[in-house]
């Protein structure tokens, strides 16, 4: 009980169910805040965009995701500090800096980013955004009060929670992705509050919206037992697919970072070529579900699923590397299904007799290339299995899921989130151990300088080694290693003549281990 109270769990359980509401309020309102933009020129705030498009002009399409990137442009140049929206990747570092590291109004203006990002047209998802946002406020809350590291921690993926929840009315999925893709671990202290933020979520979500699931599908049974084997083979169909779209993430983001032009113009450009791709496969629009759901319903030929997998991949690409706002969730869900559209269809004329409708290979799709590019299997199991209410598939969506995640870490390595975090030289994938190391600095746990003023002064010259403030952990304890000094002196960044403290071998290994042990206690509450 002493440890309950001292961890302020009580709070954080009040505070999670009002992050929940707050949170689930703000998912409706950024839904309803993408259809207000995409009414302007689409004449509709549905997600059925398709048809819509089909009945406007080809320079409608062209002009909507110009225009859009133009204000999306002009919003990071001038009001946007990191000049791009968020995402996961930001909430996942934010939890590793103990909650902290989303600034509220940042935050809101990313959000709002991203609604005109994809209410013109722009081809991404909303699911990560919103991610984004139900982080801030959670964190925003925290402020307010005197909470622990730990607590900040659990109230910002309760935010999170409460987000996947509200956004796909999927309550289970925004648990367990709370735990899977933002805290890392299944710790009991943290189930509680995670639970209530995600179950005010999905209530308030079902209030405004319905109860309905995000795709309506007939019901779909498994033929035979013997498909098995096809199953397997659409796990490595759909890793490739994951593979080949995280690389096309990937490679279109360092060719954008190698072309110089202003920021503003970046959007413009982007917006310009998604339009252009529009024009011919208006599917690629938006964030994608209604395409997704025919493909799900099999109302698809398999010329047109192969094409949207090729248009919906440069697509997408194009619309992160020009700097507009948006998730790769919704995009992933997209190209697994038409994955397993075509590979149905081609599994149906080869064996007739024992294939299963390629609606049923669709969902397996659908789920496989998702955990794979998310590098989170169980809860987009369990996202899928919210979404479409196939239980009955749970054999062959495990076996199909299993085999892509394990392709992509192969390799990969590392899912899209993390390389994002990489590519901040944030290597969290590697363990707690790895970044401590590279994160914590010198400053951090050196010892004053000495007392008297002569034994300031420093000959850098001399050949005694020496650090510097910002030096991180790892390097210093090389420096320890290398030079077998038990303390070295720390100077002045500016003035390397001036010791401003002095690190010791025995310090520092007792900051990691201490620091390592607080990481694994709160893991294991």
């Amino acid at each position: 009980m002493r440890l309950f109270l001292a961890n302020r769990l009580p709070r954080v359980w009040v505070l999670a169910v009002i992050i929940g509401a707050l949170v689930a309020v703000a998912a409706t309102l950024f839904r309803l805040l993408i259809g207000v933009y995409q009414f302007t020129w689409l004449g509709t705030m549905s997600e059925r965009v398709i048809e819509a498009a089909n009945s406007q002009p080809w320079w409608v399409i062209v002009a909507a995701p110009t225009f859009g990137g133009l204000i999306v442009g002009w919003l990071l140049q001038n009001y946007q500090p990191k000049q791009r929206a968020g995402g996961v990747a930001d909430v996942i570092e934010a939890r590793a800096l103990g909650g902290r590291g989303l600034p509220f109004k940042s935050g809101m203006l990313s959000a709002l980013v991203t609604t005109i990002s994809i209410g013109f047209g722009g081809s991404a998802g909303r699911e990560g955004p919103v991610v984004h946002l139900g982080a801030t406020i959670g964190t925003a809350l925290c402020q307010i009060f005197q909470l622990p590291d730990s607590a900040r921690r659990i109230l910002l993926a309760c935010g999170v929670a409460s987000a996947v929840s509200a956004s796909f009315n999927a309550p289970i999925a925004g648990v367990l992705f709370a735990h899977e893709v933002i805290l890392g671990h299944y710790a009991m202290s943290a189930f509680v509050p995670i639970v209530l933020a995600s179950a005010i979520g999905t209530v308030l979500s079902r209030l405004w919206f319905g109860e309905a699931t995000a795709f309506i599908i007939p019901e779909y049974e498994i033929t035979s037992y013997l498909e098995i084997p096809a199953f397997a083979l659409l796990g490595v169909t759909a890793g490739l697919v994951a593979i080949i779209f995280q690389f096309s993430l990937i490679g279109t983001d360092y060719v954008a970072r190698n072309i110089s032009m202003p920021l503003w113009l970046r959007p413009v450009v982007g917006g310009f070529t998604i339009g252009c791709i529009g024009v011919f496969f208006p599917h690629i629009l938006g964030v994608g579900y209604e395409a997704t759901d025919m493909a799900l319903k099999q109302e698809l030929p398999i010329t047109l699923m192969l094409m949207l997998l090729v248009a919906k991949t440069a697509a997408t690409s194009i619309t992160l590397a020009s700097r507009f706002g948006g998730g790769i969730f919704s995009p992933a869900l997209y190209l697994g299904a038409m994955t397993g559209g075509a590979f149905g269809l081609i599994a149906a004329s080869i064996y007739p007799e024992m294939a299963s409708s390629h609606g049923l290979y669709a969902i397996l799709g659908m789920g496989a290339v998702a955990a794979a590019v998310l590098g989170a299997p169980v809860s987009t199991t369990v996202i899928v299995f919210e979404l479409t209410g196939g239980y009955e598939l749970s054999i062959a969506l495990l076996i199909c899921v299993s085999i892509a995640t394990g392709l992509m870490q192969a390799v990969h390595g590392k899912s899209f989130f993390h390389w994002q975090l990489g590519m901040r030289g944030v290597c969290l994938h590697e363990g707690a151990h790895t970044y401590l190391g590279t994160s914590v600095k010198v400053r951090e746990f050196m010892d004053p300088p000495p007392d008297d003023e002569e034994d300031r002064i420093f000959d850098p010259a001399g050949g005694t080694p020496y650090l510097h403030t910002t030096d991180s952990l790892e390097s210093t304890l090389r420096a320890f290693d290398n030079s077998g000094h038990v303390s070295l002196p720390v100077v002045d960044g500016a003035d390397a003549t001036r010791i401003v403290g002095v690190a010791r071998h025995v310090r520092a290994l007792s900051y990691f281990n201490k620091a390592l042990i607080r990481a694994t206690e709160e893991e294991h509450r």
